[in-house]
């Protein structure tokens, strides 16, 4: 989105709606040439109506069938994205709340996980993680393929505000934030602080 300059993820036609069918041959172009360039696994976050299952039958017919895909399966139209669409400077105006999920949908979440596995997804997702662990437990519960959760930059900025603050102990409260959305079901974990976390675990870090 940050390279569109109406900052939608996907084609906008002359009304300003965003072209489900037209974006997915954009999907597929971009999902090929990644692949072609080396990438073992693909994340289309965009929400598009069967972007798993156009995307997989490119790669297919390209030759990249062990080109894995996770799903965006659960996104939500999430406040919690302001801190990256503003490091991006997204040009977005309005929001994408005709493609991505009302926070207010439980169920919906569940119908979005059955399509994604029919389309063929090696990998779900849902999307923030932390204002959303009871959609996270409810995939985790129906899911026969790997769970991930994405901790989003507005939840990461919270932690960071607050700890610089001196109103939490930092180090604890990214410890706990993460093992709330494991103990949620996630078996995969997305955010900014993997790589620091890794150490803290390995013991590579100082203690």
């Amino acid at each position: 989105d940050e390279f569109t300059d109406h900052g939608h993820c996907g084609v906008v036609d002359d009304q300003g709606r965003v072209d489900n069918d037209a974006t997915l041959s954009r999907y597929q172009a971009m999902a090929v040439a990644q692949a072609r360039a080396g990438a073992h696994m693909l994340g289309p976050s965009g929400m598009m109506d069967g972007q798993i299952a156009a995307i997989r039958a490119a790669l297919d017919e390209a030759g990249h069938t062990d080109t894995a895909l996770l799903a965006y399966t659960a996104k939500y139209a999430s406040a919690f994205y302001g801190p990256f669409r503003d490091a991006v400077d997204s040009s977005l105006d309005g929001d994408r709340r005709t493609y991505q999920q009302d926070p207010a949908n439980r169920a919906e979440a569940l119908r979005e996980l059955e399509l994604d596995l029919a389309e063929g997804a090696d990998l779900v997702m849902v999307k923030p993680a932390m204002g959303y662990l009871d959609i996270l437990a409810d995939v985790a519960a129906h899911s026969p393929a790997p769970v991930a959760a994405y901790q989003v930059s507005g939840e990461y900025s919270m932690i960071s505000a607050a700890a610089e603050r001196g109103w939490i102990d930092r180090r604890s409260a990214v410890l706990e934030s993460l093992t709330s959305i494991r103990r949620a079901g996630a078996s995969i974990v997305l955010t900014y602080w993997a790589a620091e976390v890794a150490g803290w675990v390995s013991g590579s870090a100082g203690q």
